[in-house]
């Protein structure tokens, strides 16, 4: 009989109660928690919260959040909340794709706690195995874009467009120049985040055709963006346009699919200065949109304006080589507001995924993928003689259906495959088609029939396939690919799955995770990772679902956020919950944007000062700059608290611009603050608003709340707080 139970008196409700998750997940047995208590002079739990938490902003009743559940009764509703998605065949692209995730990737990093729970590699000497996995995830970019420098990812495609705009605003030499040039054939997220990001930082956005951008009378831009192949999978040969730009002073970035990179010119053989794209397609599942690893590569002279992280090899104490950050995100404390961004993670697991991807297939197995969506796409017009609005494409079909379009798109509903309509878009007729690695001779059968109302035999099918050419007949001579990729031995050691799965658990032992120890990290080390909340990443209800896919085929996704939401804001206290940002430093971005953007709704679009305590998280000032704020900082005494006289002194000083205050709370110390409120009574009273820092939201669940401490607007690190892998 378990000792902790007494059985007198209690019955089999009690029983049925019981749920030994919370005590097998957090840890300490109540002997180690009284031993710490009394360590700290303290008689319970309840007498070290009443002694840190000032009691004005202490919660006095249980939040509004549904009865605990056990692990299998959670896992058994969320299954049924799973099984609310339909898992069409989706073929929409616009910059997202099925793949197939190899399963010794699937099974030993992204299943396994010794990948997942490792920490951002912020302390290299415990990081060398996931160093090294970045490593080759960087010369996997850089193989692909033909430019000499990657860093080790980013957050998704559109932020990483934005990043690309913000350098080369840095790096271009027409300084008075605000006009950032974009290709109307981008991806229309790249579109809406670019729009988003340059209005913070004065910048206009003009859409343009390549064509108009190499027009001599275009206006003066001091960068551009380009899409190739774009969002209606349209190949170009974009280097005279490059060329153009480049002469007038303009940097350009070329947004690119590393698939595709396989076959095609490099952006930088084009000419590219920047080269961004997301990783998703090399092994990571759709996920509904992410997360996914976008990628950053530039020219040598942009090095030092790259967001986020590089990794290098260097050297330890003894002479040994040794990886290391030759640029880190951890820059921001020291830079500050003169950060080159705020982005503060990067998506490492996610990196390491697709970069395993590479070293798994090699150069070979990821020509044979690239030729092989090719020549699927090639053989699907010839069995239906398709009409195409451009005949130059990788993988994705732009078919010019006319008065056709109703019937196929009926036809293509009737067996549950999803295709990209383009009449909402403005051109009626127009369907597109984007082709992955997911796809087999029976599909293309079925689109052949989708496409024409004719259905090939099996025979003709075979035939037709056997006679087509490998060749990538549908990308133009003069931009296919004629240089080499991945030649470093990395990607052509480890192709038998034995040697692979060893190189994997080498690297993953010269780590630290979970599985080792705990992570000293403070407040930003995960706090969650609990196999049952995990598991559901695998399940194809949630891992193959489409972005894009029609609202009627996401319910389960759809009812999942609706019940988070309600129950982030009974935790924070809040109104309402976006779930938009991809990570903490896009949380404070999207914070400070909602309280501009209210400001300005109520004519106060001139209030620009954010005040920033000296002791806050170098994000905080980074952020701020981005949106063209004004950075005031406010002094913090010896102990790291906001001194209220400095601060009384700030507002007086900047009252009739003050726009917010940024605030962590607890604080960078780990210290609840007892004048919090005082402080945010004050930027209230002079007409600002108080946006907190959610990285330390942990140590307030249950105790305290944002909007009872008087915060108006907090963003909330999931991974710190809950459970998902950090990134």
């Amino acid at each position: 009989m378990n000792a902790s139970i007494d059985p007198i008196g209690r019955g089999l409700t009690t029983l049925l109660g019981e749920d030994e998750f919370h005590q097998r997940h957090i840890g300490p047995s109540p002997e180690a928690q009284r031993a710490m208590l009394e360590a700290l002079g303290r008689r319970s739990r309840e007498d070290l919260i009443a002694a840190t938490v000032p009691a004005p902003i202490r919660l006095t009743r249980d939040l509004a959040l549904p009865e605990p559940t056990t692990e299998a009764q959670a896992l058994a509703e969320l299954q049924s909340i799973a099984a609310q998605n339909q898992v069409w065949r989706s073929y929409l692209g616009g910059g997202y794709h099925g793949t197939i995730t190899p399963e010794p990737i699937r099974r030993n990093v992204l299943e396994n706690p010794g990948w997942y729970t490792a920490y951002t590699p912020y302390q290299a000497e415990v990081a060398q195995g996931r160093l090294e996995a970045l490593l080759n995830f960087q010369q996997m970019v850089i193989d692909l874009t033909g430019l000499p420098v990657a860093n080790a990812s980013l957050l998704d495609e559109a932020t990483a467009a934005a990043e690309a705009m913000a350098v080369a605003r840095r790096a271009s030499k027409l300084k008075s120049a605000n006009v950032y040039r974009v290709d109307a054939a981008a991806h229309p997220q790249v579109i809406a985040v670019l729009r988003t990001r340059a209005q913070g930082l004065g910048i206009t956005v003009d859409l343009a055709t390549a064509e108009q951008m190499a027009d001599e009378a275009g206006e003066a831009c001091f960068g551009a963006h380009l899409q190739n192949p774009d969002t209606l999978g349209r190949v170009r040969d974009l280097s005279g346009v490059i060329e153009t730009l480049k002469s007038r002073g303009a940097v350009v970035t070329v947004g690119c699919d590393p698939l595709a990179l396989v076959l095609m010119a490099s952006p930088g053989a084009l000419g590219a200065d920047i080269a961004i794209g997301s990783a998703q397609r090399f092994g990571v599942p759709l996920g509904n949109g992410g997360p996914h690893a976008a990628f950053m590569a530039v020219r040598e002279a942009l090095v030092r304006m790259m967001p986020g992280r590089i990794i290098g090899v260097s050297r330890d104490a003894a002479g040994k080589p040794a990886l290391r950050m030759a640029l880190q995100t951890r820059e921001q404390h020291i830079r500050r507001d003169k950060a080159t961004s705020n982005v503060c993670t990067a998506q490492a697991l996610l990196a390491n995924m697709a970069g395993f991807y590479a070293v798994y297939h090699g150069p070979q197995g990821l020509w044979r993928i690239a030729a092989r969506v090719n020549a699927m796409a090639r053989l699907l017009i010839h069995l239906t003689g398709a009409r195409l609005a451009n005949d130059a494409f990788f993988d994705t079909l732009h078919v010019a259906a006319r008065e056709h379009a109703a019937a196929i798109l009926e036809r293509a509903r009737s067996i549950r495959i999803n295709l990209r309509n383009l009449a909402p878009e403005g051109k009626p007729g127009q369907i597109v088609i984007a082709l992955d690695e997911t796809v087999t001779l029976d599909d293309v059968a079925d689109l052949a029939w989708v496409l024409s109302g004719h259905r090939p035999d099996a025979q003709s099918l075979q035939q037709a396939a056997h006679a087509l050419s490998i060749e990538a007949l549908s990308i133009p001579t003069n931009v296919r690919r004629t240089d080499p990729v991945l030649q470093h031995p990395v990607f052509k050691r480890y192709h038998s799955e034995t040697e692979f799965v060893r190189y994997l658990k080498r690297l993953e032992n010269r780590d630290i995770s979970l599985v080792h120890s705990m992570i000293p990290l403070g407040s930003c080390t995960m706090k969650l990772n609990a196999a049952a909340e995990m598991a559901p990443l695998s399940w194809p209800e949630f891992a193959q679902i489409h972005p894009h896919a029609p609202a009627d085929q996401t319910q389960g996704y759809q009812k999942m956020l609706g019940q988070l939401g309600d129950w982030l804001a009974a935790v924070t206290g809040f109104a309402g919950v976006s779930f938009q940002p991809n990570s903490g430093a896009q949380g404070e971005y999207a914070g400070l944007l909602a309280i501009r953007n209210w400001q300005a709704a109520r004519g106060q679009g001139h209030r620009d000062v954010c005040l920033i305590p000296s002791s806050a998280h170098g994000t905080n000032p980074a952020t701020a700059q981005m949106m063209g704020m004004r950075i005031v900082v406010v002094a913090c005494d010896e102990q790291g608290n906001i001194d209220l006289a400095d601060l009384r002194a700030r507002i007086a000083e900047h009252r009739e611009r003050l726009a917010a205050l940024m605030v962590t709370y607890p604080s960078t110390h780990g210290v609840f603050e007892s004048a919090i409120r005082e402080v945010c009574e004050a930027v209230h009273e002079a007409g600002g608003q108080v946006y907190m820092d959610g990285a330390n939201l942990n140590a307030q669940a249950g105790l305290t709340q944002p909007a009872l401490i008087g915060a108006d607007v907090c963003h909330m690190n999931l991974h710190k707080t809950f459970c998902i892998p950090h990134g």
